[in-house]
């Protein structure tokens, strides 16, 4: 008799099966098999917290993470868009990661650019990214770079959950090309650096590129710079942002909003595949329309975003996705609200492919 896959003798309840289905999410280890088909066109649409929430609490109590085939060893519910079948757009992959108390997700690399956005963390939640540990408190924001160690461990007495994002569907689908992928052989790799140590090598103060021997590795080559583990803290991002806020006018189409730069150049985009901000609207946005793609968590607050002729309401932690060339605006409800904003507008602008417009009135 024929041994089964891993993923063939993974069972999950009925209750947690139909979870997933009436809020259109499914695990990684179903929806890594799926990459590399093209799918219709993506449609605006949202996820609410409530139910995700509900899901992963179910996944997390039905399936502890060594019990998950090797090399997806991540406990992670992913948003399906009705136009695809594997992601929440053709380019851009996103996820919400659980890790219970005293596990470890574990270590392997891979070719995708990635990173985490803390949504309910602890300071002793730590991803650990080329030999380093980084806390992951509410609403941090950590790179982890292509090719680059990283593992995800789990030392305090509460259930922590991040978001993933990843340029995953843009090399499997759009680009049809393999993510080179490899399992570390220890769960959790060494720590081989102290805590800040990324950060001091891309502050003001740099050491001379002669005398420097920690590059980015992998098997890559291309024209922009490589991005290097980083730890981008809320507290001192909401700082920029509000002091953005005192001492500028809006952007009429994104409001306050303040970019996660390359640590390496100061500029945008924080990847070569996908930029990311923070807004800050406290206002009615203007309608206007772009080919890129955006993908919106949010932080903080309560509003509703304007699609073509579609109203998408969203609050605390709900998830959104604007399809390309579909007019839109936001509407904060109160005095503010804040959302983290994702594109793969570095993509097109590579190619000189970006176009954006106001809509006339």
């Amino acid at each position: 008799m024929a041994e089964q896959e891993p993923e063939d003798r993974i069972e999950l309840t009925s209750d947690t099966r139909d979870l997933l289905e009436e809020n259109n999410l499914r695990p990684l280890w179903e929806v890594e098999n799926t990459m590399g088909t093209v799918y219709d066109d993506l449609e605006a649409e949202i996820w609410k917290w409530d139910d995700i929430k509900q899901v992963i609490d179910n996944v997390e109590e039905d399936m502890p993470i060594e019990e998950l085939p090797p090399g997806f060893q991540r406990r992670v519910a992913v948003p399906i868009n009705t136009g695809m079948d594997n992601a929440i757009s053709n380019t851009i992959y996103v996820g919400v990661q659980t890790v219970s108390p005293g596990e470890t997700a574990p270590s392997h690399r891979h070719g995708a650019n990635a990173l985490r956005f803390t949504i309910d963390g602890h300071e002793d939640m730590k991803t650990v990214v080329a030999g380093e540990e980084f806390p992951m408190e509410n609403n941090d924001l950590i790179t982890t770079p292509q090719w680059e160690w990283h593992d995800h461990v789990n030392d305090s007495d509460e259930t922590a959950m991040w978001l993933d994002v990843l340029d995953l569907p843009l090399v499997l689908d759009s680009l049809n090309a393999s993510n080179v992928f490899e399992n570390h052989e220890l769960e959790r790799q060494p720590v081989t650096k102290t805590q800040g140590y990324w950060d001091s090598q891309y502050g003001q103060a740099r050491p001379p590129e002669a005398s420097k021997s920690d590059g980015i590795p992998g098997p890559f080559e291309g024209i922009r710079e490589p991005t290097p583990p980083h730890r981008f803290s809320w507290e001192e991002t909401i700082q920029t942002l509000r002091q953005r806020a005192d001492n500028n006018t809006p952007d009429p189409y994104d409001g306050y909003n303040m970019a996660y730069v390359n640590p390496t150049t100061g500029q945008p985009p924080l990847f070569p595949t996908m930029s990311f901000r923070a807004q800050l609207l406290q206002e009615e946005t203007e309608a206007h329309f772009h080919n890129a793609t955006e993908v919106y968590f949010v932080i903080e607050g309560e509003g509703a975003t304007h699609v073509g002729g579609e109203t998408l309401e969203w609050g605390q932690w709900d998830i959104f996705v604007i399809p390309p060339d579909e007019p839109h605006h936001h509407e904060p409800d109160g005095e503010e609200a804040i959302l983290l904003g994702m594109t793969d507008r570095p993509v097109f602008e590579a190619f000189n492919f970006y176009a954006e417009s106001a809509i006339d009135e």
